[in-house]
């Protein structure tokens, strides 16, 4: 059990979606007792177990749908041929399984790792998101604290890779305009998170911009992205570009207007 609880613990340092299948009570003749526990990824990989056959088959697709709704279940499965509810069992008895999704409520990843990128993921991280930061040179991403994870993998090869979701968000603040453009590029091919910005001046988005569009992505596809990112704050300093852009993140995948919440009528 160890071993799992410490690959637990893993996937929650690297921010890897997963759910913790626990069985929580037993009665008459079960493969595993209460306490027995199994991870289930979002691939549908496991590590340990609880049962085995049919039946943890069934929990891993349970257990898939509550990653999905990000919502925990108590479910009991009867592992006897008399129930109505039997799927072919014949143990005996009954198990109670206890599902806790472990995906974080807000992934967020930084390319980039320097003086913004900074700021922006001290203050993500105070405001719950698992904090991912790419930055290639690592004397900068070692500087790049509060992120929960630092990475200096290359960020197309990175972006590629992951299976996003609506609530994750991304914020593309590195220092070098063809990483940024490679970035999004990524980003906009592979299934974009929720939030997808890119800091800059005007100049320099429309000049990202117009390269994407000269290599097939459509202004549809741009469209969708916060560039220049944040809120019009007048932000100079980084303190204050981590708080237009977190604010505009938190309002995106809220939902919300991100306006003012002065009360203008039957004052």
């Amino acid at each position: 059990m160890s071993d799992v609880l410490e690959e637990l613990l893993e996937a929650r340092r690297t921010g890897r979606p997963c759910v913790l299948a626990t069985v929580a009570a037993t009665k008459g003749s079960v493969p595993r007792h209460p306490g027995a526990k199994m991870i289930v990824y979002a691939d549908g990989s496991i590590s340990g177990t609880v049962g085995g056959g049919k039946f943890e088959s069934l929990v891993i697709a349970e257990a898939l749908g509550c990653l999905d709704r990000n919502e925990p279940l108590l479910k009991t499965w009867p592992l006897r041929e008399d129930q109505p509810d039997s799927f072919g069992a014949i143990c005996g008895g009954e198990v109670t399984i206890l599902i806790e999704p472990q995906s974080p409520a807000h992934r967020l990843l930084i390319v980039g790792g320097g003086h913004c990128a900074q700021a922006i993921a001290k203050l993500a991280a105070e405001c719950g998101f698992h904090v991912t930061a790419l930055e290639d040179r690592e004397d900068i991403l070692g500087q790049c604290q509060a992120a929960h994870q630092r990475l200096t993998d290359p960020a197309p090869a990175y972006i590629s890779s992951r299976a996003w979701k609506k609530s994750d968000a991304m914020v593309i603040v590195s220092r070098h305009y063809d990483i940024d453009r490679e970035a999004l590029a990524a980003a906009l091919q592979h299934g974009a998170p929720g939030y997808v910005g890119m800091i800059g001046s005007r100049r320099k988005v429309l000049q990202v911009y117009d390269r994407l569009k000269a290599d097939g992505f459509t202004a549809g596809q741009l469209a969708t992205v916060h560039a220049p990112t944040g809120l019009d704050i007048g932000a100079d300093s980084p303190a204050e570009i981590a708080v237009s852009v977190v604010a505009e993140i938190l309002a995106v995948l809220r939902n919300k207007s991100g306006n003012s919440l002065k009360l203008t009528a039957n004052l």
